[in-house]
C-alpha cells in the first residue's frame, strides 16, 4: 500500500491546458462596439458579471474584448469536475501565472501539500502577490454556473471582497451566483450584461446571417428570422447551418415556414435545428459528430481513438472551416463543440447509438486518457462507461500522484461506484473515510457513525491481509474522529494503539497521534513527555 503522505498527489502539469486559453475568435464576427465599450467600462470596477443562458455569445464577446485589450489576460474555462475548492484554486493560481511565472507559487505549494488547506490565508497570500504586480491584468473565469460548492463561493467572495486594483475579474454564467453582490451593485462595482444585451439586433442578425450565407437576404427574411429567435445567437447559427447552400429565397422561406410551425423554447429549438444541420451533413460526418459528442474536448488523436477512423484531423478542420458549432482552443489543435450542440448532438447519440454503444465509446475515451496521463479524465469516463473495477483501479493510482486533497472530486468519484467494487479496493475505502470526515461536519456524531462503514470494510480487508500499517492508519482516523466528538479518553486510547501499528515514515498518521498523545499528557500534567511527543 503506498504511503499516505505520498497519496493526493498532482501537479500542474496534470491540468488540462485547453481549459486555460480563450477559444480563437470565429471567422463570422459581428462587430458589437457598444458592448466591447461597456467592457471597456467595466475595467473600472472589481467585476464584470456576463449573465445569460446557453448560446447567446458570452465567450465569444469577451473572447472578441481581449483582443483588443493590451492587459494581460488570464483564462479558465469550468466544467463539472472543477466543484472542487482545491482543483478550482489551483486551476485559477495557474491561470493567473499568466501574469508572473511565479505569481502563486507559496498559494499552489499550500494546496499540494496540506491535506486541509485553509483558503483565506493561501488567498491572502496570493491577493497580496496580485497587489505587487507592476500593471493590471484581467481574470476571466467562464462557465461558473458549473460551481455549486458554498465553500468555492465563500473563498470567491472573499478574493472579491479584497481584489487590489491589479486584477479586473470577468465572470460568464447562466445564472446568478451566489456571492452577495448587492453590497458591490450599491457601490457602482458590478457592471453587468445580461442576455436582453446579448440580443443580436435586427442589423445584426442581418450582418451576421449573410457573413454566413454569403447571401444577401431581403429585410422582410430578416425580420422573420429575428423574430422568430429574439437575437439569440446559437439559434441564428443553427438556421444559418440548415440554410447553407440554399440560395433561392423561395427555399429560404419554405424553410422558416416549417421552422415556425415546430414552436417550442430554446432548448426545443436547438434539438429541431440540430436535427436539420445533422441531416445536411455526409454520413460519415454525422457519425463523427455524434460519437465525438461526448468529449468535453477535442484533438484528432483522441477522435480516432473514439471513432476508430484514422482521418480525425480532416473532418476536425472540415467542420471548422464549416463554423459548425466547433470553437478552436488557444492550445494547438485542440478544439470544443458549443456546449448546446454537444448537449443535442448527445442527446442524438443516445437514442441513434444506444446504452451499450455508448459505454463503448466512454471505453475507448478513457482508454486514451490513460495513455495520455490524464488520470482524472480517464477515471470520469471510465465510469460513464461503467468500467466500475477499472475506474477504482484508477482512482487508486490516481491517489499515489496526487498531494492534493480533491475531496469533493474524490468523494463524486468513488460514490459512483458499485458497492462490489468499492469493498474490493480498502485503500479506497479508507480514503473515502477521510474524505467524508473532510466535506461534512466533523463535530456531528453522524460523521462520526457515517465514516464507520467504510472503515470496517478496509480494517477487515487489512486484518486479513496483516497489513498492520493499515490497521494503524484506521485506528489513527478514529482516533482523530473521536477527538473531534470530545470523546477523549477514546481518542487517547486508538492514538497510543495506533503508534504500535504504524511504521516510522508514515509522518503524517503518526504526527496526528503524536497531537493526539501530547493533548493527553498535558492535561494529565505531565508537561515534560507532552513535550517530547510534540517535538
Amino acid at each position: 500500500m503506498a504511503e499516505t503522505r505520498r497519496k493526493h498527489q498532482t501537479s500542474t502539469n496534470q491540468l488540462l491546458r485547453t481549459k486555460l486559453a480563450p477559444p480563437r475568435l470565429p471567422s463570422a464576427l459581428v462587430s458589437r462596439p457598444s458592448l466591447l465599450a461597456r467592457l471597456d467600462a467595466g475595467t473600472a470596477t472589481k467585476l464584470t458579471l456576463i449573465s445569460a443562458p446557453g448560446g447567446y455569445g458570452k465567450t465569444t464577446l469577451v473572447a472578441q474584448w481581449l483582443a483588443t485589450r493590451r492587459e494581460p489576460a488570464a483564462w479558465v474555462a469550468l466544467d463539472p469536475s472543477d466543484d472542487d475548492p482545491v482543483r478550482f484554486w489551483t486551476y485559477v493560481i495557474t491561470a493567473c501565472r499568466a501574469f508572473d511565472p511565479g505569481l502563486g507559487k507559496s498559494a499552489l505549494a499550500d494546496l499540494r501539500t496540506s491535506k486541509t488547506p485553509s483558503f483565506e490565508p493561501l488567498l491572502t497570500t496570493f491577493i497580496n502577490e496580485l497587489a505587487a504586480l507592476p500593471a493590471p491584468g484581467i481574470l476571466v473565469i467562464e462557465d461558473y454556473h458549473v460551481i455549486t460548492s458554498s465553500q468555492i463561493h465563500a473563498s470567491v467572495a472573499f478574493l472579491l471582497d479584497h481584489l487590489p486594483d491589479t486584477l479586473h475579474l470577468v465572470l460568464m454564467t447562466r445564472s446568478e451566483p451566489p456571492l452577495g453582490l448587492a453590497r458591490w451593485r450599491a457601490r457602482n462595482q458590478v457592471v453587468e450584461i445580461n442576455a436582453a444585451d446579448l440580443q443580436f439586433s435586427r442589423e445584426e442578425t442581418r450582418t451576421f446571417l449573410e457573413q454566413i450565407l454569403r447571401v444577401s437576404l431581403k429585410p422582410e427574411t430578416v425580420a422573420r428570422l429575428d423574430a422568430q429567435t429574439d437575437g439569440w445567437a446559437a439559434g441564428l447559427r443553427l438556421i444559418a447551418l440548415a440554410l447553407e447552400g440554399k440560395r433561392d429565397p423561395s427555399a429560404i422561406e419554405q424553410f422558416l415556414a416549417s421552422r415556425s410551425a415546430s414552436g417550442g423554447g430554446h432548448r426545443h429549438v436547438i434539438e429541431y435545428l440540430t436535427t436539420e444541420v445533422l441531416a445536411a451533413q455526409s454520413e460519415a460526418l454525422q457519425e463523427f459528430l455524434l460519437q465525438t459528442s461526448i468529449l468535453n474536448r477535442l484533438t484528432a488523436s483522441l477522435c480516432d481513438a473514439v471513432t476508430n477512423r484514422n482521418d480525425s484531423a480532416s473532418l476536425l478542420a472540415q467542420l471548422e472551416h464549416a463554423n459548425l458549432f466547433l470553437l478552436p482552443l488557444g492550445e494547438p489543435e485542440w478544439y470544443r463543440y458549443h456546449a448546446l450542440f454537444a448537449e443535442a448532438m448527445r442527446h442524438t447519440a443516445r437514442e441513434h447509438f444506444g446504452a451499450e454503444s455508448m459505454r463503448a465509446l466512454y471505453a475507448r475515451a478513457s482508454a486514451w486518457y490513460e495513455q495520455h496521463g490524464l488520470l482524472d479524465q480517464a477515471i470520469e469516463t471510465a465510469i460513464a462507461a461503467q468500467q466500475f473495477s477499472r475506474a477504482a483501479a484508477l482512482i487508486e493510482r490516481s491517489l499515489d500522484r496526487r498531494r492534493q486533497p480533491e475531496f469533493y472530486t474524490f468523494r463524486l468519484w468513488v460514490e459512483q461506484l458499485s458497492q462490489e467494487v468499492f469493498g474490493a479496493h480498502p485503500t479506497l475505502c479508507f480514503e473515502y473515510a477521510l474524505a467524508l470526515l473532510f466535506t461534512s461536519d466533523r463535530y456531528a456524531a453522524s460523521t462520526a457513525a457515517q465514516l464507520e462503514t467504510p472503515l470496517r470494510v478496509a480494517e477487515e480487508t487489512w486484518r486479513r491481509e496483516d497489513n498492520s500499517a493499515g490497521l494503524g492508519q484506521v485506528l489513527a482516523l478514529r482516533a482523530l474522529s473521536a477527538l473531534w466528538q470530545s470523546d477523549f479518553a477514546r481518542a487517547f486510547t486508538l492514538a497510543r494503539e495506533s503508534l504500535q501499528l504504524l511504521p516510522e515514515d508514515d509522518v503524517f498518521w503518526r504526527g496526528s497521534d503524536l497531537i493526539i498523545v501530547g493533548i493527553d499528557e498535558s492535561l494529565a500534567g505531565r508537561m515534560e513527555t507532552a513535550q517530547n511527543a510534540l517535538i
